[in-house]
This record gives C-alpha cells, sequence and structure tokens, in this order.
C-alpha cells in the first residue's frame, strides 16, 4: 500500500482541498506558487502541526461515540482519495457509510468555529465529496466537521448538487491559472499585509 506521501507525489499536478482553501483566500496566491514555482519560504505554522497531532490521536479516542451520533455503520480512516474526471486528489480524515447506504465525509480541524473560515472547511468537504462519489459509486449528501479547540463541537453540512457544481466551476477556474491565466488581486487588502508575495505582486 502507497503512503500518503508517495501517493501525492505521483498526482502532484491534481488539485488538493488544501490548494482550494488557497485559491478561495487569494487566486494571486496560487499563479505564483503553482504557476510560477515561487515557494512560500515559510515554517508549518502551529496549529497545522497541532492539527497533525489530533488526527493521530483521534484514532485512540472516542472511538465510539462519533459514528453513533451521526448514525454511521462503518467508519474508514485516513482514505486516500483521487477523482480523475475532476483532477482532484485528497486524504479524508474519515469516511462513514450512513443507516441509508450514502457516505458521508467527516474532517478534524484544530481551529475554533467561524462562520467565515467554515465556508472555505464547507468547500474541501464538497471536494471529499465529489471524489467519494467517483470512488465508491455511492451518493454524498452530507459531510460533519469536528472543530477540536470546542470540545470536539460537531457540525453536519448538507452537501447538495448545487455545492458541487460551484466547487467545480472553482476547479476549473483554478485550472486556468495552471495553464497561466493571471488572476485579479483579491479585493481584501488586508490579506496582503502578511502575504509572502506581496513584495512581487504589486510589481507585475
Amino acid at each position: 500500500m502507497k503512503s500518503s506521501q508517495s501517493f501525492f507525489n505521483e498526482y502532484q499536478y491534481y488539485i488538493t482541498p488544501s490548494d482550494m482553501i488557497e485559491f478561495l483566500y487569494c487566486k494571486r496566491f496560487i499563479y505564483y506558487m503553482k504557476c510560477l514555482g515561487i515557494s512560500q519560504n515559510e515554517e508549518k505554522r502551529f496549529k497545522v502541526m497541532m492539527g497533525r497531532e489530533i488526527h493521530e490521536k483521534r484514532a485512540t479516542q472516542n472511538k465510539d461515540y462519533l459514528p453513533k451520533k451521526i448514525g454511521s455503520c462503518n467508519k474508514m480512516i485516513g482514505v486516500n482519495l483521487i477523482s480523475e474526471k475532476y483532477g482532484i486528489i485528497g486524504n479524508v480524515d474519515e469516511i462513514h457509510t450512513l443507516e441509508d447506504g450514502t457516505m458521508a465525509p467527516l474532517d478534524y480541524k484544530f481551529t475554533r468555529y467561524d462562520q467565515r473560515i467554515f465556508k472555505t472547511h464547507r468547500n474541501q468537504l464538497v471536494m471529499y465529496a465529489l471524489m467519494i462519489e467517483e470512488v465508491f459509486n455511492k451518493k454524498v449528501q452530507k459531510g460533519f466537521i469536528v472543530y477540536c479547540r470546542e470540545e470536539n463541537r460537531l457540525v453536519e453540512i448538507d452537501i447538495t448538487k448545487e455545492d458541487k457544481e460551484k466547487v467545480n466551476s472553482y476547479i476549473e477556474e483554478y485550472k486556468k491559472i495552471l495553464d497561466g491565466y493571471y488572476p485579479e488581486a483579491t479585493k481584501q487588502k488586508s490579506k496582503c499585509l502578511d502575504c509572502c508575495y506581496k513584495n512581487i505582486c504589486i510589481k507585475i
């Protein structure tokens, strides 16, 4: 069985849910990082490292609580997913088979619930949904997020056809940037303050 790292190296030109978060934050970020190959030159953030630690511990904690709460009949942990159709790839924390025969992704976040951030988390779940439907040929109509810094707050999210179509449009726009399209800068200039590309962005 391939490790997650070798799996992702093999499909390095596929779009990940993490890539999509960067894209939705600022599209030019993707242009500099993916199209021009300019690295961020920054250390991993504390919350990312803590998030990994949380993911490592979750397998031995609350084994039965969450599955019972969401009506899960079966659970898979740390599943590598890929969609040839959409050109996306990812590793979902958990996939649950629900009582009605549908499947649902579950993702752990080492952060607090925030409506603005929540929108990006929702889009991640939709990407997982697209991949699960292709890989397992099962419908995905909902997903779950566990916010670890709020006493493992569980949030259930409906995933609609419209959600999937919207994320697909994001994927197509992302691919245009990979082909060399230079996107408009973000209108929220506060995002530029600590951006690692701010010194070159204004020059182009």
